[in-house]
């Protein structure tokens, strides 16, 4: 069984977040989402999630691309979920290109480009109009 992993915060979820998870499926069998918990969005990444993380949780794991949601609490912790769920298969959105490629000692790493006409951030900037 080939298994992948997948970091974010997928607040406001929209059809970028599910094309990305589908992407990321078609690449293995088993898909597991780390989903940044509230406390790590505001204290390391400075960010405020409209829907708390059980409510995140909760709309990935309705998601059929989805097979695992765990919490992601720290930036260090990728490598250690690399090992604890065997994964073969590291995919994050391009925007951080090249930032995860000590991984590739250990598994596969994927970059995968953003679907371009949507994002959250820009879902908020229009809200704000």
């Amino acid at each position: 069984m080939k298994r992948v992993i997948t970091y974010g915060t997928f607040d406001l979820l929209h059809y970028g977040h599910i094309e990305l998870l589908r992407r990321a499926r078609s690449m293995g069998d088993y898909l597991v989402v780390a989903l940044s918990t509230d406390e790590f969005n505001w204290n390391c990444k400075q960010k405020k999630c409209y829907f708390p993380y059980e409510e995140r949780k909760r709309m990935l794991e309705a998601i059929r691309y989805v097979d695992l949601v765990v919490p992601e609490e720290n930036w260090e912790q990728k490598s250690t979920d690399v090992d604890k769920y065997n994964i073969d298969v590291f995919v994050i959105g391009d925007d951080w290109k090249g930032k995860f490629d000590f991984l590739k000692e250990k598994c596969e790493v994927v970059y995968l480009s953003r679907t371009p006409e949507i994002s959250t951030t820009k879902i908020k900037q229009d809200l704000q109009k």
